[in-house]
């Protein structure tokens, strides 16, 4: 499982893993855990970085976005229990 590093400004280095990613209104999203098995909480990330630059990631936080992106990452992994926060 492909594993990434969120450092965000000031704070320590969040490490996830990576469930599933998508491709939503022109935007990429990641379905990560901190887990690398077992049970977990899932996050969803969105792509912001602009083209020529290092990738950087922000947690989805407007509801209508993350029901959105949400819904298709519950189809994706149908078999899969998943809790977005």
């Amino acid at each position: 499982m492909e594993k990434i590093v969120l450092t965000p400004d000031g704070e320590e280095p969040i490490e996830l893993y990576v469930l599933e990613q998508t491709r939503l209104g022109g935007v990429n999203y990641l379905l990560t855990t901190e887990e690398e098995t077992g049970d977990g909480e899932a996050y969803i990330l969105k792509e912001i970085s602009q083209a020529g630059q290092e990738l950087s990631y922000e947690f989805v936080e407007d509801d209508a976005e993350l029901d959105a992106v949400g819904a298709i990452f519950a189809s994706l992994l149908e078999d899969e229990e998943i809790e977005l926060i």
